[in-house]
């Protein structure tokens, strides 16, 4: 059994059947893509996991544990993270205070804004932000105002505070989306090394078929809704059912 299983979940919008009868397994300690054209259910999907939308039918369960009815806080206390397509940071705080904040959360079990003072004056919440930031490559940024950052950077630093909470599970939506090439590729490298070091799980929906197959062990090809296939990038290359779905290529060609 997998970290995260999901098994025969559909969603219907209206007259639309978004989803059915998906049946998706995340190995632990591996990073899993889930790809597909335009309209294919991913972020549907996506957000099923994540407690934003509950499914018509079938079950979703992360460690054991079913994740259906419990709201977006309840599923990341599990020890699921979600970085989303556009970076959710403070544009008016420091890099360093927004690495602050999940730290604080980590330890304390929350963070309210009566906390703020007392987390500002707090050296082992600052001595845990510097060294995430470390890892992130960006302490050299520390005292920058996010707004003024990149959108790379700012798409690092997310990844930055969703891993200081030590999530089992990672869940990145098109993370490199409106990247340039080199932050596309200092992305992939950052992802590579963090995923070797901690072990962590990486669940990712992404477009770019050059980060699919740099960072996947395995893909699962969606398309109006339904798997297509679930294989290793190897295999899913040249897959007859993705050439067809992504190309309008018929598969006896």
């Amino acid at each position: 059994m997998g970290l995260l299983e999901v098994k025969d979940v559909g969603k219907r919008f209206g007259g639309l059947q978004a989803l059915s009868d998906v049946n998706l397994s995340v190995a632990e300690g591996t990073v899993h893509a889930i790809i597909g054209p335009n309209g294919a259910g991913k972020s549907t999907l996506l957000n099923c996991l994540v407690g934003k939308l509950i499914p018509d039918s079938g079950s979703v369960s992360f460690d054991g544990q079913s994740v259906l009815g419990r709201k977006p806080h309840e599923i990341n206390q599990m020890g699921i993270s979600r970085v989303f397509q556009t970076p959710e940071i403070f544009g008016d705080l420091t890099v360093l205070e927004n690495m602050m904040i999940p730290c604080f959360a980590a330890r304390d079990g929350a963070f309210e804004l009566n906390a703020w003072g007392s987390m500002m004056g707090d050296r082992e919440v600052v001595e845990k932000a510097e060294a995430e930031l470390e890892e992130m490559r960006m302490a050299d940024k520390r005292h920058m105002h996010a707004a003024a950052m990149s959108r790379g950077d700012k798409r690092r630093l997310e990844i930055g505070m969703c891993l200081a909470q030590r999530p089992k599970l990672l869940l990145l939506d098109e993370p490199t989306a409106g990247m340039a090439r080199a932050d596309t590729n200092n992305t992939i490298d950052l992802l590579k090394e963090i995923q070797e070091n901690r072990g962590i799980t990486i669940a990712i929906i992404e477009h770019d078929m050059h980060v699919v197959f740099s960072l996947a062990q395995r893909i699962t090809v969606l398309a109006q809704g339904t798997p297509l296939v679930e294989d290793t990038p190897e295999n899913i290359k040249g897959h007859p059912k993705v050439r067809e779905a992504y190309l309008g290529e018929s598969s006896g060609h």
